[in-house]
């Protein structure tokens, strides 16, 4: 007979209670270091992604904001423009980066909202990849028409549309972009035929409105205000729910009787998802900080922004909330972009 060593329940029961403790400890050990990683950051240079070309609204704003930064906590932002594909190639990198709170990338509508909307194929989920720190800034936009047209409102142009229909059309910087599903939008709500005419970017589109070629265009409001200013296009309403402290005397398309009617643009700061939360929150309240800055706060007006600083919570439901809308614009107008 072979002897057989049997081990005591008492002696079972004390070694799972020491796997038990011991797991404890390694939580309670891991827990300092994660806010011990927390208080030492950042240890080193921090790199921020903007998805656009140098020189443009976001791009000042990063490099400005990050400027900021780097005197506060004495560690280079290194803005890094990649720019391709309407924004993807910036975004896909930001969303690969390692989730420590050294890449990061300053979004908007399109990077982390109508791409999610007309791309079938994108290699990362805007929602699920992504950590929102905070909004930076809001911008409106704005309705802009030739000023041969024989009208002065919103309602006077949609009874223009509605008694020719197909006749008119709009501009916008390309399929797919911005001003092309605001268009979209304009077009369920108001009830009207207008052909939509992409450009080849914002700046050929207006020069065609300008000129006659196009009659109606929908973009940033700092991207035409000057051309409002010199009598060059003719402004009727903004597209966010409250009129801009840019042109306080310029309706909104709801109250224009385009009821609904809520688009604006935005910049935001985001991590990678999986950054730790204790990071997430550090960068949120600095950012905030050098948001009350006067050289900050001036830049976010010359811009036609409106500061804004919210939490990371609460910038995660404007994200989803515009994903949300850009696609059902996207599956009213039936548009897609391989």
């Amino acid at each position: 007979m072979v002897a057989r060593n049997f081990e005591p329940a008492s002696a079972g029961l004390a070694r799972m209670m020491i796997v038990v403790a011991l797991s404890f400890l390694a939580t309670c050990v891991a827990s300092p270091a994660m806010a011990q990683g927390a208080a030492s950051y950042p240890a080193k240079p921090i790199h921020l992604i903007v998805p656009s070309p140098p020189g443009d609204g976001a791009d000042i704003m990063s490099r400005a904001i990050g400027a900021k930064l780097q005197a506060v906590w004495g560690q280079p932002v290194v803005v890094e423009n990649r720019t391709g594909a309407g924004g993807r190639v910036g975004t896909e990198a930001a969303a690969r980066a390692a989730p420590d709170g050294y890449t990061l990338i300053m979004g908007n509508p399109g990077s982390h909202g109508i791409n999610g909307a007309i791309y079938r194929d994108l290699p990362y989920d805007i929602e699920r990849d992504f950590a929102p720190v905070t909004e930076i800034m809001s911008i409106s936009n704005v309705l802009v028409i030739n000023p041969a047209l024989p009208v002065k409102s919103v309602p006077e142009l949609v009874a223009l549309f509605k008694n020719n229909p197909g006749k008119y059309n709009y501009a916008s910087g390309g399929n797919g972009s911005s001003a092309h599903l605001s268009g979209e939008l304009f077009k369920s709500l108001a009830g009207v035929d207008v052909v939509h005419v992409p450009y080849k970017g914002a700046t050929p589109a207006l020069m065609d409105v300008m000129t006659g070629n196009a009659a109606m265009f929908i973009g940033n409001l700092p991207t035409s205000m000057p051309l409002i200013k010199a009598g060059k296009l003719r402004a009727l309403a903004v597209t966010t729910m409250q009129r801009s402290p840019l042109l306080p005397e310029l309706p909104t398309l709801n109250e224009s009787g385009i009821a609904g009617y809520d688009t604006a643009g935005w910049l935001g700061l985001f991590a990678p998802a999986g950054t730790p939360k204790e990071i997430v929150t550090k960068l949120r309240d600095e950012v905030v900080k050098v948001m009350q800055d006067p050289d900050i706060r001036a830049l976010i007006a010359a811009q036609g922004g409106e500061p804004v600083g919210n939490t990371p919570e609460q910038f995660a439901r404007v994200v989803s909330a515009d994903l949300a809308r850009w696609k059902r614009i996207v599956a009213l107008a039936n548009v897609h972009v391989e």
